[in-house]
């Protein structure tokens, strides 16, 4: 990647300029706003800035550019798909992609998981799992039964049913708690993934379920890695004991895979860890392979039956781009992709470096924790970081990282190199040890 698309200092600050006065990031303030970073092209694992710099990303773009940037197998997807139609309305017409992708999902994720709703984001992909779960029940003549449960530390999203089962402290909408549904929460699972399930560690949650039985519509969660809630890896058995839980108490098993999907925790779906199918998965991110918006929510025969069996005969729900064709094209493209790759062998290498380069880390008198599961790195701070001083320490050594809460952490695409993830993890440590001395 050149310095070709690099844009004159002038136009630079006229952009900047406009942004600060228009454009409202992601929680981010529009009278405080902190800096930010033009990127005028992005090839492979590189994002290149307006001034020409290039900055390997470790973020894959909030985990969802797997493939790395402008990839010709997934460019041409799109290219070839435009020829074709851009979008069609998916009310009362079908057509070959959105088809396809629905088949390729139903034959990769777990079993029982055959009928699909596609629809625009993962957020909205939750909302959609909770609104089948609650007509599911409706319809079958439970209309009692319209509360989730979850866990502590979780994060879902951010509209509001999806926020309503968010941890209401690290899941970052509590202001909004009168406004939302009260949902149940059990304690977050204290075993560590790879160990076998700490005693009483589901106590908490089956007592919610003896209690609440006849309220409780679903039980959601995400399988084994938590994400923006805390970045926590906990045990297969404990995943394992809820889907046992949820079959003894008769409500059903939401897993939000939309982190994990694809094979960033080192199976293709983070459910497998725990051999465990839900009645209904929530999927987005790395589906179309981060080059557009798209996710989709499976569901089970059971659950498809009741609703449609039930008074309204549909499901209520339509979102205007759902099965949008560009998207779709894509998404197969890079489905096709990944599966024709040793993609899990890829994550395993991927791993043992980011383990590597990452341990030295634990060694400062900063950080708590050091932890790496798949395609996944952490590194948990005892105190909130400073993330303008954590993201300039990492700017100076061409990284680009973007930490949240008391983490520091990577997602790379899954193309990266090992010597570029060297790069990635040691320019992690060394800027964390240059912070750690000037404290």
């Amino acid at each position: 990647m050149s310095r070709i698309n690099a844009l004159p200092p002038q136009d630079i600050q006229q952009l900047l300029a406009l942004d600060r006065a228009h454009l409202w990031h992601p929680y981010a303030s529009m009278t405080e706003p902190p800096p930010v970073y033009p990127v005028v092209r992005a090839d492979g694992v590189y994002l290149q800035l307006a001034d020409g710099r290039k900055l390997l990303d470790g973020m894959a773009s909030w985990w969802c550019a797997i493939h790395g940037y402008n990839h010709s197998a997934l460019n041409q997807a799109l290219q070839d798909q435009l020829q074709q139609m851009a979008h069609v309305m998916l009310g009362g017409i079908t057509h070959p992609q959105a088809v396809t992708l629905c088949k390729k999902l139903v034959d990769i994720t777990p079993a029982g998981l055959d009928k699909v709703f596609l629809c625009d984001s993962g957020s909205v992909a939750v909302e959609v799992a909770i609104k089948m779960a609650i007509q599911y029940w409706y319809s079958i003549g439970q209309p009692e039964k319209q509360r989730l449960l979850t866990v502590r530390s979780g994060y879902h999203g951010d509209t509001f049913a999806a926020m309503s089962v968010c941890d209401p402290v690290t899941g970052m909408h509590h202001m909004f708690q009168r406004a939302m549904p009260q949902q149940s929460f059990a304690p977050a699972p204290r075993s560590k993934f790879g160990q076998p399930l700490v005693e009483d560690d589901l106590k908490g949650m089956e007592q919610l379920l003896e209690q609440q039985r006849q309220a409780i519509a679903a039980v959601i969660l995400e399988p084994i890695v938590q994400g923006t809630g805390g970045m926590n890896f906990y045990s297969a058995d404990y995943l394992a004991g809820v889907r046992t839980l949820c079959d003894a108490y008769d409500v059903l098993l939401i897993a939000d895979e939309i982190a994990t999907g694809f094979g960033r925790s080192g199976k293709l779906f983070a459910c497998e860890h725990a051999a465990i199918a839900p009645d209904i998965m929530c999927l987005g991110k790395a589906l179309t392979g981060g080059y557009m918006s798209l996710a989709a929510t499976l569901t089970c025969q059971r659950v498809s039956d009741g609703i449609c069996n039930g008074e309204a005969g549909v499901f209520m729900h339509g979102p205007t781009f759902m099965g949008n064709p560009l998207a779709c094209a894509v998404a197969n493209a890079s489905i096709d992709l990944l599966l024709s790759q040793d993609w899990q062998a890829n994550i395993l290498a991927m791993q043992r470096t980011l383990i590597e380069t990452l341990a030295p880390a634990a060694e400062l008198p900063t950080v708590s924790d050091v932890r790496v599961l798949g395609g996944i790195g952490v590194v948990e701070m005892r105190a909130p970081v400073d993330i303008n001083a954590v993201q300039t320490a990492l700017l100076k050594r061409g990284i680009w990282v973007r930490p949240f809460g008391k983490l520091v952490y990577v997602m790379p695409p899954y193309i990266m190199t090992q010597a570029q993830l060297r790069t990635l993890g040691g320019g992690v440590v060394d800027a964390l040890q240059e912070l750690a001395a000037h404290r």
